[in-house]
C-alpha cells in the first residue's frame, strides 16, 4: 500500500506564510516527479508547482515569486513554502507523486488525501 501523507494547512491572514509538508510511504521508489495542486471551491483542480527528482521546478503563474517547492529525496518527502498568502489561494493542497511500483512494476501515480489551507482575516 502506497501513501502520501500531508500536513501544515489551516487557517492564515492575507498575506502570512504556510508550510506544507507531504511524505511517501509504502511500494514506491524511484520518485521522479512530486508536486502540489490545489482546488478552490467550485473550481477544477489545479497545478500549484511540481519539483523533478533532479530538482527541476514549475510553478503556476499565479503563485510564482511566492511559493517555493522543495524535496528530500532520502525522505520521499515534499514541502511547500507559502509566502505572502492571498484569499484567492485559499484550496485544499493535495500532495502528488509519480514513481515506479516497486511490487507490480510499472509507473505509478499516487495522491494524498489534501490539507485545507484557508486565507481569510
Amino acid at each position: 500500500q502506497v501513501q502520501l501523507v500531508e500536513s501544515g494547512g489551516g487557517l492564515v491572514q492575507p498575506g502570512g506564510s504556510l508550510r506544507l509538508s507531504c511524505a511517501a510511504s509504502g511500494s514506491i521508489v524511484n520518485i521522479y516527479l512530486m508536486g502540489w495542486y490545489r482546488q478552490a471551491p467550485g473550481k477544477q483542480r489545479e497545478l500549484a508547482a511540481t519539483i523533478t527528482s533532479g530538482g527541476g521546478t514549475r510553478y503556476a503563474d499565479s503563485v510564482k515569486g511566492r511559493f517555493t517547492i522543495s524535496r528530500d529525496n532520502a525522505k520521499n518527502a515534499v514541502y511547500l513554502q507559502m509566502n505572502s498568502l492571498k484569499p484567492e489561494d485559499t484550496a485544499i493542497y493535495y500532495c502528488n507523486a509519480v514513481g515506479s511500483d516497486q511490487i507490480k512494476g510499472g509507473s505509478l501515480e499516487v495522491w494524498g488525501q489534501g490539507t485545507l489551507v484557508t486565507v481569510s482575516s
